[in-house]
């Protein structure tokens, strides 16, 4: 019960941390106008750019989670089956 309570804690003042401030949420477009600081996207490469990050991040974890849970490897003492039995 204190881990959960500290963990919220924590969330809580974190996430008033990482909000942006009033004056660059006026020059955010709508989508990101409480998460950034700064001005917004110049142009559309911008917009493409973060797309193409976002897709090769979730690409990542995809692959990650896919070759943990199934390592592919036969042999039992196999240094990835030691995180599956652990």
């Amino acid at each position: 019960m204190k881990k959960s309570k500290i963990t919220c804690s924590l969330f809580l003042f974190w996430q008033t941390l990482y909000q942006a401030c009033d004056a660059c949420k006026l020059q955010q477009p709508k989508i990101t106008q409480n998460l950034t600081h700064g001005t917004g996207p110049e142009s559309q490469w911008d917009w493409i750019i973060v797309g193409v990050i976002a897709l090769i991040t979730l690409v990542t974890l995809f692959y990650s989670f896919k070759f943990l849970i199934i390592p592919g490897e036969k042999n039992r003492k196999h240094i990835k089956n030691s995180i599956l039995n652990f």
